[in-house]
C-alpha cells in the first residue's frame, strides 16, 4: 500500500499534462445544425481567439457531456461553394449561307447600329447566297452589351427531323471588318434514341469580342436557332475576412531616428492582411514587424509600402502577409514624420474551424484558454480528404455553432502556468544528501569506537 501511494505521487506531474475541462478558462456550448452527424465543424469567433493563449491554438478543445475530450483539429475554413455560371441572352441575326465555298466567300454586310454599337438591323449579301433558314446557316451574334469576357455560347434550336451533327467555328470582331478565330471548330449534336435525347449546344470561346460570327465547317443542314445565350463566369466569392482595429500602445523613435508605433493584439488571431489608417487626407510609407513576446526580436512582416486615404474615398488596398501570423506584439515604422495623430493598425483574418468527431453523449462544448492543457490533434484533415473522395469535393462536415454566451470554468486561474515540480532533481538531491548523511554517520561511528590495543 505504501509503495502504491508513492507511485501515485510520482505520476502527478504526468497527469497534470493531460488536459481536462477544468483546466480551461471557459467553454461555449455547441448548437448542432443536425443531429446524428458523424463529424461537425464549428467556426471560431473573436471571443475564442481572445481567450486562447497558445500560438498553435492547442488550448482549444471539444468535450462531450461527461467532460471527455473528443478527437478534433483546427483547420482552415473550406472556401464557399462556387456559384453557378451566369447565363445571359444575346441578340442574334441570320446571315446568308456562304458560297461558293463554305466559310470562304466574301460577306458584305449593311449593318444599322445605335450609338452604343448594338445591332438594330442587318442586310447581308454573300455573292448570291440565300438567307439562312434551315440549311448550312451562319449567324451574327451581338455581344456589345457584355461588360466582361464570355466563357461560351449556348445555342438552342428546334428539334431536328433526324440526327444532327454539325461542325462550326466562331469568329470575333470589334468592327465587323477584321475577324479573328475564337473557336477553330466545335460540334453541335442532337441525337435521339429510344425516347432519350443527347444534345450539345455549348461552344467555348477563347477571348472576348463585340461581335461573334458562327460559320459552318461543311455544307450540311444546320439547326434552326431559337435562342442564343452567353455563359459568363460565376460571381467572385469574396473571402469572409474580419478586421481588428488596434490603437497605438507606445509611440517612440528607433535607433535610426524614425517614428515607431507599437500595438498589442488581444488574442491568437490568424492575421493575413494589414492596413494602416490616418485621419483626413494622408499618405505615409510604412514597414511592419511583429514578435510574440517582449524578450523576442522583431521580425519583418511587410513593407515598405505606401498607405494613403483621400477625402474623395480613394484609399490604398490592404497589404497581404507572406504567411499567417499570430504574434501578440506589432510595430509600425514610418519612413517620415506623420504628425501628432497616431495611426490605427487594422489586422485582417479569416476565422478558422474546429472539426471534431461526435463521440460520447451530447451536449458538446468547445473550451479555450489554458496554460496547462494541450489538445492532441487527431488525423481530421486526412479523414476529411477521404470523405470528400467518397462523397464529392463539395462535401463538408455538419455545422455547429457556438453559444452566444460562454460559461466560466477555471477562469483566469487556468491562464496561469502551473508550478512544475522537478521530481528527478529532488530525488537526485535526496540521494546525494542521504549518501552524505550516511557517510557522516559511518564516520562518527568509527570515531566513537575505542582504539585498538597493541
Amino acid at each position: 500500500m505504501r509503495r502504491f501511494r508513492w507511485l501515485c505521487l510520482a505520476l502527478l506531474p504526468v497527469l497534470a499534462v493531460a488536459g481536462n475541462r477544468d483546466d480551461y478558462a471557459r467553454q461555449w456550448p455547441l448548437q448542432l445544425a443536425e443531429e446524428g452527424a458523424g463529424a461537425y465543424r464549428v467556426e471560431l469567433d473573436e471571443a475564442v481567439y481572445r481567450t486562447a493563449i497558445d500560438p498553435r491554438l492547442g488550448d482549444v478543445e471539444v468535450f462531450d457531456a461527461a467532460g471527455v475530450a473528443l478527437p478534433a483539429a483546427v483547420t482552415v475554413a473550406a472556401p464557399p461553394a462556387r456559384a453557378e455560371p451566369r447565363v445571359q441572352p444575346l441578340p442574334w441575326f441570320p446571315l446568308p449561307a456562304p458560297v461558293p465555298t463554305v466559310g470562304g466567300g466574301d460577306l458584305r454586310l449593311v449593318v444599322e447600329r445605335d450609338d452604343n454599337g448594338s445591332v438594330r438591323r442587318i442586310e447581308a449579301d454573300a455573292g448570291g447566297g440565300t438567307a439562312a433558314g434551315g440549311g448550312a446557316a451562319q449567324w451574327l451574334v451581338d455581344a456589345t452589351g457584355l461588360a466582361e469576357a464570355p466563357r461560351a455560347l449556348l445555342l438552342e434550336w428546334e428539334p431536328p427531323e433526324g440526327p444532327m451533327q454539325v461542325g462550326y467555328r466562331v469568329e470575333g470582331s470589334d468592327d465587323l471588318r477584321r475577324w479573328r478565330t475564337l473557336n477553330a471548330g466545335t460540334t453541335l449534336l442532337d441525337l435521339q434514341r429510344d425516347g432519350q435525347r443527347l444534345r450539345e449546344g455549348r461552344i467555348a470561346l477563347d477571348g472576348p469580342a463585340r461581335y461573334l460570327r458562327l460559320v459552318p465547317l461543311r455544307a450540311v443542314p444546320g439547326p434552326v436557332l431559337t435562342a442564343v445565350k452567353v455563359e459568363l463566369p460565376p460571381p467572385a466569392v469574396a473571402a469572409q475576412r474580419r478586421w481588428l482595429a488596434l490603437e497605438v500602445g507606445r509611440r517612440g523613435v528607433d535607433e535610426n531616428g524614425r517614428e515607431i508605433f507599437e500595438f498589442e493584439l488581444p488574442g491568437r488571431f490568424p492575421v493575413e492582411r494589414v492596413d494602416v489608417e490616418l485621419p483626413g487626407n494622408a499618405a505615409a510609407q510604412w514597414t511592419l514587424q511583429s514578435r510574440d513576446s517582449d524578450e523576442a526580436s522583431w521580425t519583418w512582416r511587410a513593407g515598405p509600402w505606401m498607405a494613403y486615404r483621400l477625402a474623395d474615398g480613394a484609399r490604398s488596398a490592404p497589404r497581404p502577409l507572406a504567411a499567417v501570423v499570430r504574434d501578440r506584439h506589432w510595430r509600425l515604422t514610418a519612413a517620415s514624420p506623420v504628425g501628432a495623430v497616431a495611426p490605427v493598425l487594422r489586422l485582417g483574418y479569416r476565422p478558422e474551424e474546429v472539426v471534431f468527431l461526435a463521440q460520447g453523449r451530447p451536449p458538446y462544448a468547445l473550451a479555450a484558454g489554458s496554460a496547462r492543457a494541450r489538445r492532441e490533434d487527431a488525423p481530421i484533415p486526412s479523414l476529411l480528404d477521404a470523405l470528400r473522395r467518397q462523397r464529392g469535393a463539395a462535401w463538408q462536415a455538419a455545422q455547429a455553432r457556438l453559444a452566444a454566451e460562454p460559461q466560466e470554468l477555471a477562469g483566469a486561474a487556468a491562464l496561469q502556468p502551473r508550478r512544475e515540480i522537478d521530481w528527478k532533481g529532488m530525488l537526485l538531491w535526496g540521494l546525494l544528501i542521504g549518501g552524505a548523511v550516511l557517510v557522516a554517520l559511518l564516520g562518527l561511528s568509527l570515531l566513537r569506537q575505542p582504539p585498538a590495543r597493541g
